[in-house]
């Protein structure tokens, strides 16, 4: 005897076919997708480093990679969080690297004035909870490019775990790559190089500072390579003027990547809770995406094929028969139909959702104050802003032969922690 449901016989081939198939293809579309994360082992140093072989690095703020034609709408890609993200991922990086014990002082820099050995340059190609990837260049202060790469990977449902290690950031496998393959590199370089990148960078920030007296100590070729002329004197005292002003320049930049903390921690629940939530709707998306696609073509090929039942024939019984399958068939089809559509609907929601988190994120560098022999100045704008004025500041008082024994930066208050 047939399993097949009664009457079920009546309808044309392909129409049967599509309702057996049906709870068949719907229970497939709602099976969850299981992603584990891949890891990468950051490399740490395991004793005391040489501090001769030490560089200091620099992180510019990553480009945020939207392009200006861009529709979120279409993309799913978000200004406010495109700009967060630049700040905060540059941050992560360097707190990473820190770490590490392989590298002098790691800061984020606003600017490539802010004269470091090593220079990192990033820009987001893609971040949505799911997939991140960023492109890496990495050059040092002589001009010399290192490599430049493009690093990716994709999280996991543990990647946003509440037992998770909260030190580890969802993307960390992207950042432990990335300092392990700048050490790595750091390792070939000779010890002799790694002490000219040292003095060409301290030899930039004196002629930055006098260029009338320091400006003709480095060479730079037509492909931007410099090239250290000569070495000023040790005990020059001139020298060590401007070594002491070169601190307080590095204590401004530590200022203001306190400013780069502040922000950092202030966004990290609710750029978290966006991350996940991303995730799970670029999940729910494809999965929605996917079934509605299906259970609409279920829906127009069940549809086509009741309407073409022969509801004509010679038994009364047998044509209401048929008749009431043709009608059953039509009401699934069209349900099917209509709840692709639905379906369709919540995947703009969640789209929405995802757009509406983003309105949320906004950041803006707390103002900083300089005082300097008794004088104080308020340094306002962006980190940017903040450090050229500095800069200004520091070439104003050593023209003016004005010391620098009572410098002192104020520290920036930190942001109020996030509404719980």
């Amino acid at each position: 005897m047939s399993n097949q449901p009664p009457m079920l016989h009546l309808l044309p081939r392909c129409a049967r076919h599509c309702i057996l198939i049906l709870p068949l293809a719907l229970a497939g579309c709602s099976v969850n997708e299981v992603i584990t994360a891949e890891e990468t082992e950051l490399v740490v140093a395991e004793g005391a480093p040489d501090e001769s072989r030490l560089l200091d690095v620099g992180i510019i703020e990553f480009d945020d990679g939207v392009p200006k034609d861009n529709d979120p709408e279409k993309t799913r890609v978000y200004d406010e969080i495109r700009s967060a993200e630049a700040r905060y991922l540059a941050y992560h990086l360097k707190s990473t690297m820190q770490g590490t014990g392989h590298w002098g002082a790691v800061r984020v820099i606003p600017t490539t004035s802010a004269f470091t050995d090593v220079l990192v340059n990033g820009r987001i190609e893609r971040s949505d909870g799911e997939f991140v990837e960023i492109v890496i260049d990495v050059s040092d202060t002589s001009g010399q490019h290192w490599y430049t790469r493009t690093y990716e990977t994709q999280t996991g449902v543990s990647s946003y775990s509440e037992n998770r290690d909260r030190r580890l950031d969802p993307y960390q496998k992207v950042f432990n790559d990335i300092a392990n393959d700048m050490h790595a590199f750091a390792q070939t370089l000779p010890a002799d190089y790694v002490r000219r990148l040292q003095q060409v960078s301290e030899l930039k920030f004196f002629a930055d500072m006098t260029p009338t007296s320091y400006g003709d100590y480095l060479q730079y070729d037509e492909d931007g390579i410099v090239t250290i002329n000569r070495l000023p004197a040790e005990n020059d005292p001139a020298v060590m003027r401007l070594r002491q002003i070169r601190e307080r320049d590095r204590l401004v930049v530590d200022m203001l990547n306190e400013h780069y903390a502040n922000f950092y921690y202030g966004i990290a629940i609710p750029y978290h809770a966006y991350r996940k939530s991303a995730r799970e709707e670029a999940v729910n998306y494809r999965q929605v995406k996917r079934s509605a696609a299906l259970q609409t073509l279920i829906g127009v090929v069940v549809l086509a094929g009741s309407l073409q039942v022969d509801t004509q024939d010679s038994s009364y019984s047998r044509t209401r028969m048929k008749q009431s399958l043709q009608g059953i068939g039509i009401t699934e089809g069209f349900n099917a139909i209509v709840r692709g559509f639905t379906r369709n609907r919540e995947a703009s929601i969640h789209v929405e959702a995802i757009s509406e988190l983003a309105e949320s994120f906004g950041a803006e560098a707390a103002p900083m104050v300089v005082e300097v022999e008794g004088q104080q100045r308020r340094l306002t704008g962006t980190a940017e802003a903040q450090y050229e004025s500095w800069r200004k500041l520091l070439r104003e008082i050593y023209e003016a032969e004005t010391g620098f024994s009572a410098v002192d930066v104020g520290a920036p208050v930190r942001a109020p922690e996030p509404a719980q």
